[in-house]
């Protein structure tokens, strides 16, 4: 019997080695695309369409949560109200922005994912398009993973102009801080590599929410409990990921 220890070193070692193998045949299927558009196409509206309404309303109310929360924390006189814009602009671009976006989409669309190619692959449908000649990979995988990256960038910048707009609108509505004075502190202490950080953050996001729930859904085994399963791991391993990321490129990157 191999000890407890072995499993826990050695499970992890080959989900990596099987997940690096299918990215590297998932690579090797880029050149395919063009046979595939019309499935990318149909991807990104998934991905990135269906999901705009539900990161709207999370990142509006996200910006103006912070902004109540920070005016109430700022009571000093010595302290100018501006500086509510400024702390708001910022968050919501180097980071509220793109892990809102990223948890709604590992939630929405990592499950989804894991959902469809794990009920594919336990119906065997995976193994038809195999034997009908198609690249599974290049078919499934690839498209998924192509709309993430597209389409997460475009979901943050929505993310990012409504949570900054929430955030003037309780500002002003409620009298914490006035719209001028928000707009003057945001241009204040603006930092023309915060959005370029976001968009990079972003990418990186795209990437592995969808990469980490194709791998899961694509590797299913165990039937209907299996996809369920599958489903489960591909949302909470790409939460994990994405906290993981997003430390590392405020390390190398800021």
């Amino acid at each position: 019997m191999v000890p407890l220890t072995s499993h826990i070193v050695i499970n992890p070692v080959a989900a990596f080695g099987r997940y690096s193998r299918l990215l590297f045949h998932a690579f090797g299927a880029v050149a395919e695309i063009s046979s595939y558009r019309s499935n990318v196409w149909r991807q990104m509206v998934k991905v990135g369409v269906e999901s705009l309404p539900i990161v709207i309303l999370a990142a509006t109310f996200s910006g103006a949560v912070s902004t109540v929360q920070t005016s109430y924390q700022l009571v000093s006189p010595l302290i100018p109200r501006s500086i509510v814009g400024a702390i708001i602009t910022s968050s919501m671009i180097l980071e509220l922005g793109a892990v809102v976006t990223g948890f709604i989409l590992a939630g929405r669309v990592g499950a989804r994912i894991a959902a469809e190619l794990g009920t594919m692959r336990v119906t065997e449908q995976i193994d038809a398009l195999e034997t009908m000649g198609l690249n599974s990979v290049g078919y499934l995988i690839v498209p998924r993973v192509i709309a993430g990256v597209v389409m997460f960038p475009i979901l943050y910048i929505a993310a990012c102009f409504f949570g900054i707009g929430g955030g003037m609108l309780i500002g002003e509505l409620g009298g914490f801080v006035p719209f001028e004075e928000f707009v003057f502190g945001a241009r204040e202490y603006f930092q023309p590599f915060d959005p370029i950080f976001g968009i990079i953050k972003s990418l990186v996001f795209g990437f592995l929410i969808t990469s980490i729930s194709c791998f899961k859904g694509y590797y299913t085994q165990g039937g209907a409990e299996g996809v369920g399963r599958a489903t489960t791991q591909a949302a909470v391993a790409s939460c994990v990921f994405l906290l993981l990321a997003d430390l590392l490129l405020a390390v190398v990157l800021l």
